[in-house]
């Protein structure tokens, strides 16, 4: 392999290797933090490791070819190229390892992911976007294999959207869209549903994406043989190469211990996708994992001695060092001297980070002791708090764990006892626990006074008469409003564009908007999701829509591994408010009418789930999410679109909020607490238990993520002494939540007179045709009924018994 310079640079030859051991300098130290990573794995100082040995020279490529403005949308092997760009640091690998929370020392996550996960911040200190094209990027890591894909795309479309549509505000965020999205992505993980799909549609909307696929025959210990067909996924990719005259992907492969291939092959790349938003895969092939697929277990167990032997010969920290020597460019002696001091730098970080980690833990310790001592001098069980003390003060490296579980025994030992070291004690548990505590769960949500649950409600207003139109109008016409009032605003989905949608409450805007601001997607639910968290992640204001509830399901990986966590697990330092539309519920048959709610509010914590009953309050729930930043489900009610709504005249100003109940019938007897479809249901059975003198208090969730923030199904308790939830979901799903809230969260036991009651549908999915949904589901009568059998139970004289 011998060096072309090219002469158009004119690059002088000093320079030229100053460029050369840069690379090998990053390279050698990136190898030591992952041996010694591993150690520190075995010692029990850290819970698991897995590195990026053996991936260091594509890596070091890629980094040449990636610019500030960039994204990238990778794995947990990658922490080379987070190094090569200065974004990394040896002492900040290692407070990875150790989940170090404390942001200014491990910026990647605080702790809250495993080591290995990288990402930047694209947010100031008070939620506001920092300038995106002055930095490199990269969106926080999520462990599940292929996860990462549907949110490269996403990355990819935003800088077509921005060449495209000039008119879109693109300050801090593109330079008319010459930005690339970098993926990465091992050999074994392209066997996942995500990887094909992303492929397919970056190839259908032709997207700036450069893919890589680390190959190094493996996935942990299953063989490519066991996973791709050939054994070679950009052999059974070459379907997807474009040609002159159909378009698709440009495929490149190239040898993952070759210096000077891996360079042209990702300048290349980068040119084609930059300049002619054209994606690129590029396969690197014959890689090597030096020391197996992480720390729980050794490779020796599952690969030949042939193969061990291959990957000692052919690992590309050592092709790329004898490269160095055969080309001159350094002397053997100037290497091992280089390689020596870039070892003891790793030590160096490693001891420092681990000091680092430890100081905080051993102050308080200190504190914690002193007051031990001090409380063992004021109790009569003294020698159990002094062997407690004894115990904590032989702990060299304490955990915050271990302080506070020790503390809270010694409060054990003092029941009963009323003293000035108990207080002190107490009160330092207590503290102690404020201080540890949002460290590990601060922002799942906004934190910011700009949050969606802070805009007030604007309701909406009416002409003296107003006009009883479609609710589909209403949506409609409200979405107007928006795209015209937020140019970064655009929504995609299956039907979406041509039509305006299933249910045509986007009727005509394509032909106003555009293809691109109004778009018709495949069928490809994840990487719907997956375009809209990856523009977001860039600053447009997406809404990717589902076209039934049911499909969902087919993205909830997306939502619930990648968007829901995204603003916990970067500690508050990126956002993607993606705004997920979607309608279900009251239809017929068993994949159209199926509730999932039970499933969503407890995979998507960190996202607001909102059922609105109408389409007035669905057009609210958009306006008050364009206000804020943050990500959200709406479900519409699917049989609601064509029943009548009095046609506001504040579209586009009108707002619902955000985590507040709706008492919408005032009575005195009991509570009813329903959303969605189910409401309508519900208010129908109101008016015909008043006619046999029982009066409901009827309660519209609204939102179920989150449920109530004001406590105002409480106050309706201390009123009604009784409470039903009456939905569709599955028995135990939603309405078990819900109760939970309620009785639990807000303390409503205290006031109930009667056992709560919950009215769901059938454990089953619901049968077909108007028969099937009747006896499926809760109906007007099911709500009567059971709501009459309640009060029957109070007052047996003034009810006798219906059935």
């Amino acid at each position: 392999m011998k060096v072309q310079l090219d002469p158009e640079k004119d690059l002088s030859f000093n320079d030229f290797k100053s460029q050369i051991l840069e690379d090998y300098r990053v390279a050698v130290i990136s190898r030591e933090c992952s041996l010694l990573g591993r150690r520190e794995v075995l010692t029990g100082k850290a819970k698991f490791g897995i590195f990026g040995d053996g991936k260091e020279l594509p890596q070091l490529a890629m980094a040449r070819a990636f610019k500030n403005g960039d994204f990238r949308s990778g794995y947990y092997r990658d922490q080379t190229f987070m190094m090569a760009l200065g974004i990394l640091n040896p002492k900040a690998f290692f407070h990875g390892l150790y989940a170090t929370p404390d942001l200014e020392k491990e910026p990647m996550s605080a702790g809250r992911q495993m080591g290995g996960h990288f990402g930047t911040h694209s947010l100031n200190k008070d939620g506001s976007w920092k300038n995106l094209l002055a930095q490199p990027n990269s969106s926080p890591d999520i462990s599940p294999t292929a996860g990462q894909m549907p949110r490269l795309l996403g990355l990819a479309q935003a800088s077509k959207i921005y060449r495209n549509l000039p008119q879109t505000p693109s300050d801090n965020f593109s330079e008319n869209g010459n930005e690339v999205a970098w993926g990465t992505i091992g050999n074994a993980s392209t066997s996942e549903g995500h990887f094909f799909e992303t492929v397919n549609a970056a190839g259908v909307l032709q997207v700036p994406m450069v893919l890589s696929v680390w190959d190094d025959a493996y996935g942990i210990s299953v063989p490519a043989k066991y996973q791709t067909t050939k054994e070679n996924i950009s052999e059974i990719l070459k379907g997807f190469q474009r040609t002159e005259s159909e378009s698709g992907f440009e495929i490149f492969r190239v040898n993952g211990w070759d210096y000077t291939a891996l360079i042209h092959t990702y300048e290349n790349a980068a040119d084609i996708a930059r300049e002619s938003h054209v994606p690129v895969l590029v396969h690197v092939m014959e890689l090597t994992q030096p020391q197996g697929h992480s720390t729980s277990g050794s490779h020796e167990r599952y690969k030949s001695q042939e193969r061990l032997e291959w990957e000692r010969e052919y690992d590309c920290n050592l092709k790329f060092r004898q490269w160095i020597l055969e080309n001159n460019i350094a002397e053997e002696e100037e290497l091992q001297i280089l390689e020596k001091a870039l070892k003891k730098e790793v030590r160096i970080a490693k001891k420092d980070a681990w000091a680092e980690f430890l100081a905080p833990q051993k102050e308080h310790q200190k504190e914690l002791i002193g007051l031990l001592k001090s409380l063992a001098e004021q109790s009569p069980n003294k020698v159990f708090i002094e062997k407690l003390t004894n115990d904590l003060i032989a702990i060299e490296e304490p955990l915050r764990r271990d302080l506070h579980t020790k503390a809270r025994r010694a409060l054990r030992y003092v029941l009963g006892e009323n003293h000035e070291a108990k207080d002190r004690l107490r009160k330092w548990t207590q503290n102690y626990a404020g201080i540890c505590q949002p460290l590990y769960s601060s922002h799942l949500y906004s934190e910011l006074e700009g949050r969606a649950t802070n805009i007030s409600e604007v309701p909406p207003q009416y002409d003296a008469n107003p006009e009883l139109i479609d609710g589909r109008i209403i949506l409609r016409d409200n979405f107007d409003q928006l795209f015209s009032r937020y140019p970064e605003a655009l929504i995609f989905g299956e039907d979406s564009g041509a039509i305006g949608d299933v249910n045509q409450g986007l009727e005509g805007l394509q032909k106003k908007y555009g293809s691109l601001r109004v778009a018709d997607t495949g069928i490809r639910e994840a990487t719907i999701v997956g375009q809209g968290i990856g523009m977001a992640l860039r600053g447009l204001r997406p809404i990717a829509e589902i076209q039934y509830l049911d499909y969902v399901l087919y993205g909830l990986q997306t939502l619930s591994d990648d968007l829901a966590t995204l603003h916990y697990r970067s500690v508050g330092k990126q956002k993607a408010p993606l705004i997920v539309r979607t309608r279900g519920h009251r239809l017929e048959g068993i994949w159209h009418s199926g509730s999932q709610m039970g499933a969503l509010i407890h995979l998507l914590r960190g996202m607001y789930l909102l059922v609105p009953r109408d389409m007035t309050k669905a057009a609210g729930f958009y306006n008050t999410l364009m206000k804020s930043d943050e990500p959200a489900l709406i479900v519409e009610s699917l049989n609601g679109y064509r029943l009548k709504e009095p046609m506001p005249k504040n579209l586009g100003d009108l707002c619902t909020p955000i985590g507040k109940v709706e008492v919408v019938r005032e009575g005195n007897d009991v509570t009813i607490v329903s959303y969605g479809s189910t409401f309508r249901v519900v208010m129908q059975a109101a008016l015909e238990l008043q006619e046999v003198g029982i009066d409901a208090e009827v309660i519209d969730a609204q939102t179920l993520l989150p449920f109530d923030l004001e406590h105002r199904t409480l106050e309706s308790l201390r009123k009604t002494n009784r409470l039903l939830i009456v939905d569709e979901d599955v028995p135990g799903g939603c309405a078990a939540y819900l109760l939970q809230q309620i009785l639990e969260e807000q303390g409503g036991y205290e006031f109930l007179d009667s056992a709560p009651r919950t009215l769901t549908a059938r454990a089953h999915r619901p049968a077909y045709a108007s028969d099937g949904d009747y006896f499926s589901k809760p109906g007007v009568e099911d709500v009567f009924d059971m709501v009459y059998a309640m009060m029957h139970e109070v007052r047996p004289s003034d009810f006798p018994a219906l059935l």
